[in-house]
């Protein structure tokens, strides 16, 4: 099949729509980290590319993710346009206490709930890491969407989640993808909660 295609390194093949949409979606943490409205076109493309590379693999959870991260795509790409400060860019907030609580709440409810979806359709051969994926990558994209500094933590689980699955699932490059993830989420972690910082003192600074 054409999304079969691709090259090998290493003694490991690696599809071209693997390389090509892992690679944009590296570019779209870096972008996000820098709160450019590329993010979201980028993501579209990304996601398209492995939705066929997850199908191919079995792996329905996160085939599924990239439909929904396409349509979550579109919204994050609305309301940035619509939420832009002339100085710091796209406007970032650190979640309250209780919207932290409702995260947690969100990604173990749907976790479970989804996991057995997948167990009971036979979607997936790993359908709980498989679950947590999908259910942590819908939770990371709609708080950055909506600007929540904590999407980075959740992402954090996702690739904890995510870097021995690839492996077990033969797509190594995406494991490596993964580990980069990682380092690029920290530093993204970073830069978001100090923005959030100067907004939050800028916000209490008389006129």
């Amino acid at each position: 099949m054409w999304y079969e295609t691709g090259l090998t390194i290493f003694g490991q093949k690696i599809a071209y729509t693997e390389l090509v949409g892992q690679v944009l979606a590296l570019a779209v943490v870096f972008l996000a980290q820098r709160r450019s409205l590329l993010t979201w076109p980028v993501q579209l493309v990304s996601v398209a590319l492995l939705f066929t590379v997850y199908l191919s693999a079995h792996l329905g959870g996160l085939a599924t993710r990239q439909v929904a991260v396409g349509a979550i795509a579109v919204y994050g790409w609305y309301a940035w346009v619509r939420r832009r400060d002339p100085v710091f860019g796209v406007v970032v907030r650190k979640g309250s206490p209780r919207e932290r609580l409702a995260i947690v709440g969100a990604f173990v409810a749907g976790t479970v709930a989804f996991a057995l979806v997948l167990d009971a359709l036979d979607a997936s051969w790993a359908p709980w890491p498989d679950a947590a994926i999908f259910i942590g990558t819908i939770l990371a994209f709609a708080l950055q969407g909506l600007g929540l500094v904590e999407f980075w933590l959740v992402w954090l689980v996702v690739d904890a989640v995510g870097v021995p699955l690839q492996i077990r699932s033969g797509l190594y490059f995406s494991a490596f993808v993964y580990l980069i993830f990682a380092g690029l989420v920290i530093h993204g972690f970073i830069d978001w909660n100090r923005t959030a910082r100067r907004l939050t003192q800028a916000a209490k600074s008389p006129l």
